[in-house]
C-alpha cells in the first residue's frame, strides 16, 4: 500500500509543533473560530473575511497542518480513501492515479492503493482490510466487485457487478468509429485486430463497439486475423507491449494479407510493431497501425503511435471528484460518465501501398474529434 504524504512538520520558532491552541493565541482568537475556517465548515460563511485573511496568513506563516486524528474525533472522519488497481506499475494506471492523487490532494484527502495483481484472494480480502482501516470510499481500477460495499465505489473501466458504483468510462463507440474511419480514409480495406485480455474492463465493450462500427463502415472482420491478448489475471505476469508482441507473431504466421492494424492499446501496438520489424516489415510502409490511450511513450515510440487518446489525467480527477461528492453528499446517486476520446494522427499509419500518392507525406501531429 502506499499513500500521498503531506508535511506535517510544522514547528514555530523554538522548534515545538505549531497546534490549533498556539495558532489561535497568535491570532488572539478562538479555537473554535480557527478550526472552522481551517476546515471550511458551513460555519466560516458566518466569519468576517478580514479574519478568514488573518487565519490563512498565519496558517502559511508556521506551514500549520491539521492534525487528521483530531479531525477524527471531531468530525468521525478519516478524509482517507482507497484506490485498487491490478498493477500500480502500468502507464495506464499510473497515469490515472496521476489524477486521482492531484484532486484528493487538492481537498484534503489521504489514499491507500492496493495491486492486486489480478489475484482473486486479494481482491476478495482488500475492501474488508481497508474498510478497517477507516476509509470513507473506494476507487477501483479495472478491478472486478460482485459486493455491496458500506461505503461510495467509483469504478474506471467498469468490471463491477455490484449495484450501487458511479462509472468513468470512455465512449468505445465513438473511438472505434474514429479509428476505423481513419484507415478507411487512408484506403485500408484488409485490417487485423487485437481483442483485449478476457476479464479486462474494457475489452467487451470495446470490441463490440468496433465490431458495430466495422458493420457501419461495411468493414469485413476476419477471424483469420484477429488475436486475444489472454486473460486476468495470468495476463499480468508480462507486459502488454510482450502480449502484443506474441499476438502480431501469430497473426503473421496465419496470414500476412493484411495492411493495418487496430490494437487494444498502445502497449500492445508498440509490442506489434516490434513483431512486425523483426519479421522485415515496416511501419506503416508495409502495416499501418493504431493504437488506443495516447500514453507518453506513443509520442516518443518508433515509428511516433497514431492512437485513440483517452485523458486519463482527467479521467482520474473525475473519478476522484465523484467520489468526494459522494462521500460528502450521501444523497448523491450513482451515475455513469462518459468520456470522449480523441483520434491523434503521427507516423505509424499511412496509405497502403496500392493507394499511396508519390507525394504523400506523414509524420504530421494531428487531433480529430468524431
Amino acid at each position: 500500500m502506499a499513500g500521498n504524504n503531506h508535511n506535517s512538520n510544522s514547528r514555530n520558532g523554538n522548534g515545538t509543533r505549531v497546534t490549533l491552541k498556539h495558532l489561535a493565541s497568535y491570532l488572539d482568537l478562538s479555537p473554535t473560530t480557527v478550526s472552522v475556517v481551517i476546515s471550511d465548515s458551513p460555519l466560516a460563511a458566518t466569519i468576517a473575511e478580514k479574519t478568514k485573511e488573518r487565519i490563512w496568513e498565519a496558517v502559511r506563516k508556521f506551514n500549520y497542518r491539521p492534525n487528521v486524528f483530531a479531525r477524527y474525533l471531531h468530525g468521525k472522519r478519516t478524509y482517507c480513501v482507497a484506490v485498487l488497481v491490478p498493477d500500480i506499475g502500468d502507464e495506464f494506471s499510473s497515469s490515472l492515479i496521476s489524477g486521482i492523487e492531484k484532486r484528493l490532494a487538492q481537498q484534503g484527502y489521504f489514499y491507500f492503493v492496493v495491486s492486486h495483481r489480478g489475484a482473486p484472494e486479494l481482491i476478495e480480502k482488500s475492501p474488508d482490510t481497508l474498510l478497517d482501516r477507516g476509509v470513507e470510499g473506494m476507487i477501483f481500477i479495472n478491478t472486478p466487485l460482485g459486493r455491496n460495499l458500506p461505503v461510495p465505489v467509483v469504478a474506471i473501466s467498469d468490471i463491477t457487478e455490484a449495484p450501487d458504483v458511479s462509472s468513468i468510462v470512455i465512449d468505445n463507440a465513438r473511438a472505434a468509429r474514429l479509428a476505423l474511419k481513419h484507415l478507411l480514409t487512408l484506403g485500408h480495406r484488409k485490417i487485423a485486430f487485437f481483442r483485449g485480455p478476457e476479464g479486462n474492463g474494457d475489452t467487451e465493450d470495446r470490441w463490440d463497439s468496433v465490431q458495430k462500427a466495422a458493420a457501419d463502415l461495411r468493414i469485413q472482420i476476419s477471424p483469420r486475423l484477429t488475436r486475444g491478448l489472454g486473460k486476468y489475471p495470468e495476463c499480468n505476469d508480462t507486459t502488454m507491449a510482450d502480449l502484443g508482441y506474441h499476438a502480431a507473431k501469430e497473426l503473421l504466421t496465419a496470414s500476412r494479407d493484411f495492411t493495418a492494424l487496430v490494437a487494444f492499446n498502445d502497449g500492445s501496438a508498440i509490442g506489434a510493431i516490434r513483431a512486425f520489424r523483426d519479421a522485415g516489415l515496416k511501419v506503416p510502409n508495409d502495416v499501418s497501425v493504431i493504437g488506443f490511450d495516447d500514453i507518453d511513450q506513443a509520442a516518443f515510440n518508433v515509428p511516433r503511435l497514431t492512437t485513440i487518446r483517452q485523458p486519463l489525467i482527467r479521467m482520474g480527477e473525475l473519478a476522484a471528484n465523484t467520489l468526494i461528492k459522494r462521500i460528502e453528499h450521501p444523497e448523491e446517486k450513482p451515475a455513469e460518465i462518459l468520456v470522449e476520446p480523441m483520434l491523434v494522427v503521427r507516423e505509424s499509419t499511412s496509405a497502403p501501398r496500392a493507394e499511396r500518392a508519390p507525394d504523400n507525406s506523414r509524420g504530421r501531429k494531428t487531433a480529430q474529434r468524431a
